[in-house]
């Protein structure tokens, strides 16, 4: 099977990624069109969890947005499609509130697998970094404050989709 792929440039550099259509069709679709729509253009990682998880994805987190970095979305969202992946290290998944059918625009990229097997099936693995992962460990390895906020902005310059499969 060819999966779309898409890559993600951030300040510490690209990371190119496959998107796992088979097991979690809506949430590719949905990252598919948010990333045409220019909607990551700007944004950040605004929670990173040393050897769990970046986060990023969220509209508030663009400069001049006043809203809380972490509790923005993009007007909609996607049901969940628990599936067999493992999260492990490079593992994209959708970020959600308590609410399993609450996903929208928020994603995180796993930093490792012992510190993220709890999320398997709880939450919906949609991709997977294929490139581009010492960017991924780079922003994992940022200081953050006590709320788990980079204290240097780790930005999201933009998201391109190179192919839909």
């Amino acid at each position: 099977m060819t999966y779309p792929t898409a890559k993600i440039e951030t300040s510490a550099g690209n990371i190119e990624v496959e998107l796992w259509n088979d097991v979690a069709p809506k949430h590719c679709d949905n990252f598919i069109k948010l990333a045409k729509d220019g909607f990551f253009d700007g944004l950040a990682f605004h929670r990173v969890i040393k050897d769990f998880v970046i986060q990023g994805g969220c509209p508030n987190t663009r400069e001049g947005e006043s809203g809380m970095p972490g509790t923005g979305g993009p007007g909609w969202t996607v049901d969940a499609e628990f599936n067999e992946k493992e999260h492990h290290e490079g593992v994209l998944s959708m970020a959600r509130s308590q609410d399993p059918n609450s996903a929208g625009s928020q994603f995180f990229v796993c930093l490792g697998r012992h510190h993220c097997q709890h999320l398997d099936r709880e939450y919906t693995a949609f991709g997977c970094v294929t490139s581009g992962i010492e960017a991924v460990r780079e922003i994992g390895t940022c200081d953050v404050d006590h709320g788990d906020a980079p204290l240097e902005r780790q930005s999201i310059i933009g998201v391109t989709v190179l192919s839909e499969g």
